[in-house]
């Protein structure tokens, strides 16, 4: 009895050969994004040393990287890969972001608002991670679930739900800012977070 593969009696099996011209191709096609998340998340002095962890992962675990889902797979590896830098070093406050960075790009100038800056520190971190997948690495539908390890309606529900959290406590914000007045900006910021 012959067993037959994907491609034939007894062949190895289907799928892009993870040789260096590969990982070339991965590298120059993600590093870019991959250093934009890892600098998000960790001190500019460390972003370049993470984002090479991130990419000597892939390197080790290339058999693993889901084919048509490769950046997905980068983010949850820099996600932990950032996760245990910060365990191994003196804790980072949600208070304090990179200093540099292009100050006409769109998640600096929302950042610099004191009010979203608030409003976003009291969300659990799971609630902060999905929205800055979400919005900062444009991440949405399978990509957002395959980096959550959940289903793609999981993933659409806890995107609602962390919009929903959000947008409550900007109004609770707004709400003690003014005390007998109507959150009347909370509509602007509920539509910037979508």
């Amino acid at each position: 009895m012959t067993l037959t593969g994907p491609t034939g009696p007894s062949g190895p099996p289907s799928g892009p050969v993870r040789d260096d011209a590969w990982f070339d191709a991965l590298f120059r096609d993600h590093a870019r994004s991959v250093f934009r998340f890892v600098v998000r998340r960790a001190a500019r002095d460390d972003a370049d040393d993470l984002t090479a962890e991130v990419f000597t992962t892939a390197w080790r675990r290339r058999e693993d990287v889901p084919e048509g889902f490769e950046l997905a797979w980068l983010y949850r590896t820099a996600g932990f890969t950032v996760a245990n830098h910060h365990r191994k070093t003196r804790p980072v406050l949600v208070e304090t972001l990179p200093e540099a960075g292009d100050p006409t790009s769109p998640e600096l100038l929302v950042l610099a608002d004191l009010e979203v800056r608030e409003a976003f520190a009291r969300l659990g971190e799971r609630d902060q991670q999905i929205l800055l997948l979400a919005a900062w690495e444009g991440l949405q539908g399978e990509a957002l679930a395959s980096v959550l390890e959940i289903s793609r309606s999981g993933a659409d529900a806890a995107l609602s739900r962390a919009r929903s959290r959000l947008r409550q406590a900007w109004d609770d914000s707004a709400a003690a800012t003014v005390p007998g007045e109507p959150a009347a900006r909370s509509t602007d910021a509920t539509t910037q977070t979508r």
